[in-house]
């Protein structure tokens, strides 16, 4: 199963900063998804083995979707101060909970880890 656009930008997001380098082509992804336009607040919550590895949320919706995960995610995987920023091997090992903080409610979408993605595909 491949991952949705938003946690893909999530997983992107903190890459860009593990390998220093930026590879988020932002105006195709508003061409092809107009959605991420939107100002939509979110949550990023990072687990590596069940259990909270770092988490940001944003109070209010004043960003695009596009901006506010990707500064979520930065900020979850390197700028929580309950822990340490994430490492390479952690990241491969962490999953990706988004929550979307919409009119209609809360939306929630988690992603596996690399390394079990990987694993269930050599099975």
């Amino acid at each position: 199963m491949s991952r949705s656009v938003l946690l893909q930008l999530a997983r992107d997001s903190i890459q860009e900063v593990l390998q220093a380098q930026r590879s988020i082509d932002k105006n195709e992804l508003l061409t092809s998804h107009p959605l991420l336009k939107e100002k939509i607040a979110t949550t990023v919550n990072l687990y590596i083995n069940q259990k909270l590895r770092g988490s940001f949320c944003s109070q209010n919706a004043t960003k695009t979707l596009l901006e506010d995960i990707v500064h979520n995610a930065k900020m979850s995987a390197f700028q929580d101060k309950n822990f340490s920023p994430l490492t390479t091997s952690e990241y491969l090992d962490c999953e990706i909970e988004l929550l979307l903080n919409t009119p209609d409610g809360v939306l929630s979408e988690k992603d596996t880890s690399i390394l079990n993605t990987k694993t269930h595909k050599t099975m």
